[in-house]
């Protein structure tokens, strides 16, 4: 855990605006791939999925409790694989657009998730993040406490089903992975960009898995590796619901809107244990991320280590995280997000 009181602070006589531009030059400086330190973490993320696979593959059919020892953390590369796929979305994993691209191409055979498809979501959900204006792509449908009221009731009831975190988290997490990303209709991206990026994907895992299934049987591929891509979608939307979804997050309408102030107090700095901020590829400095896209995930942390001291950074503890679940509305007069029951109380 970082002890972010070490740091220097800055004066406080400076206004925000100052401290994010101060910021912003800051994570300038730790832009751009370290090639050798890409391809070691990609190269040995491999090679501990591959080994976790194979001790599962030998010891599914008589003891089980391996299997069910070994499908969590086989899940958590998983997820680690993805910030991979995800840096090479931004180019930052390697120098190289077409590397970045390539790798990033290959990765989705284990992530399930297309490659050119999700980048372009992806990167509009940086470019709109925190805007009240531009909401809807790549990011979670969040509705402000006016909107919600001046809905009908079977509009309300679908927008609170749509909330509750078993849908939210639990259904939906697997089934925008395994489904939903398979027909990726109504995306605003160029159709004939996106399908050929999508139907690429579709027919890539055809040809693995199906190729896997006739190798091993259905029964490994049904008992063991779907759990492992349900437990990495869990993981990896919690993550990405965390990042934004919490009580004093940023959203403005857009004559008010910044994009430094919606990436650095519109994106939480999730403090994780060790060995999760490991799995998660260091993604909990979402804020960094936000303000800086281009910032490989393996210099993140020596990037917030270094940075000027910001008292407004929104940081958010593992069991603090829990309590977001219950937020669900962005009140535009208290200026926070909060959830259904405050609003029946007010």
């Amino acid at each position: 855990m970082l002890n972010i009181s070490t740091k220097k602070k800055s004066d406080h006589s400076e206004s925000l605006d100052e401290r994010l531009i101060q910021l912003a030059r800051h994570c300038q400086k730790f832009r751009g791939a370290i090639v050798g330190r890409s391809l070691f973490q990609l190269l040995s993320t491999l090679l501990l999925f591959a080994a976790s696979l194979t001790v599962i593959m030998a010891t599914y059919e008589n003891h089980y409790w391996v299997v069910a020892l070994m499908i969590i953390p086989t899940g958590g590369l998983v997820v680690r694989l993805f910030i991979f796929q995800h840096d090479c979305g931004h180019q930052s994993f390697f120098k190289s657009r077409k590397w970045n691209d390539r790798v990033g191409r290959a990765l989705s055979i284990f992530t399930f998730t297309p490659y050119g498809y999700w980048r372009e979501a992806h990167n509009t959900h940086h470019a709109t993040s925190g805007n009240l204006s531009k909401r809807g792509v790549g990011d979670i449908d969040t509705l402000t406490v006016r909107e919600y009221l001046a809905r009908t009731w079977f509009k309300r009831l679908s927008y609170r089903i749509y909330r509750h975190p078993v849908l939210l988290l639990l259904i939906g997490g697997p089934v925008m992975i395994l489904i939903l990303q398979r027909f990726p209709v109504g995306q605003p991206a160029p159709f004939r960009k996106i399908w050929r990026s999508v139907l690429g994907l579709n027919l890539a895992l055809a040809i693995v898995y199906g190729s896997l299934v006739y190798l091993i049987g259905a029964k490994f591929f049904l008992v063991v590796y779907l759990p492992i891509i349900c437990i990495s979608a869990w993981v990896g939307g919690w993550l990405f619901f965390i990042q934004h979804q919490f009580e004093n997050t940023v959203w403005e309408y857009a004559k008010d809107w910044s994009f430094k102030k919606a990436a650095v107090l519109g994106s939480s700095y999730f403090v994780l244990p060790k060995i999760l901020q490991w799995f998660s590829g260091n993604i909990g400095f979402h804020h960094l991320h936000h303000i800086c896209g281009v910032i490989p995930n393996y210099r993140l942390q020596e990037c917030h280590e270094t940075a000027p001291h910001m008292p407004e950074i929104r940081e958010i503890r593992l069991w603090q995280s829990l309590k977001c679940l219950r937020l669900t509305l962005w009140d535009e007069d208290l200026r926070r997000l909060v959830g259904f029951r405050q609003l029946k109380e007010a």
